[in-house]
């Protein structure tokens, strides 16, 4: 399998490179207008719940496309979870914040672990949006066998730079956010390759 600092360089290969380059600063964008969209419905429970589904493939279609060379950021990709299946995308966000949640009130470390295990369902609806909420869920568990841990430690590979975007007046977590965010997309195409 790919180690961690060879998804992190080629994550920020498919963003460019160049931090206040054009490409990663359109996707930084798209990672602003994702949050915002998020956070707008946040004041409403049902309004996160409605647009985690939707939002995340959308912007899981923005960064496989990235990670995948297909041009430039389209930021009209941000949308795609809200023009195709729709339902279906709403069921993959429901039904995996509701799983997660009731693993969490186990104990803290299995809801870490099912989230782990649920994160590559937006991706897979992306490349399959035929598939329903529940074959999007279960080939993502699938996936994770055994990878979760691998996840887990590329995500702890960036805390060190979270600490110095957040020394940024926070503004360079956005940075931090987004390429740790094509990072998961390149995690994604390795399991996907490799199976």
């Amino acid at each position: 399998m790919i180690p961690a600092f060879e998804l992190r360089r080629r994550a920020r290969a498919s963003l460019g490179m160049n931090v206040f380059g054009s490409l990663w600063l359109l996707s930084v964008l798209a990672t602003i207008i994702a949050s915002a969209m998020l956070s707008a419905a946040s004041y409403v429970v049902v309004g996160v719940l409605i647009l985690m589904g939707p939002v995340s493939v959308g912007l899981a279609t923005v960064r496989l496309r990235l990670a995948r060379g297909e041009g430039q950021v389209d930021l009209g990709n941000l949308f795609v979870g809200f023009t195709q299946d729709f339902t279906g995308n709403l069921l993959i966000g429901l039904v995996v914040t509701l799983k997660t949640f009731l693993w969490s009130l186990l104990f803290v470390v299995p809801g870490i672990v099912k989230a782990y295990a649920y994160s590559m369902s937006y991706y897979v609806k992306c490349d399959h949006p035929e598939y329903t909420y529940s074959q999007c869920i279960a080939e993502s568990q699938r996936m994770m066998m055994g990878n979760k841990g691998r996840l887990f430690w590329l995500d702890l590979s960036y805390i060190g730079w979270a600490i110095v975007g957040a020394l940024c007046l926070g503004v360079g977590t956005l940075w931090v956010q987004t390429w740790m965010d094509q990072a998961h997309a390149e995690f994604y195409e390795s399991l996907r390759e490799a199976n």
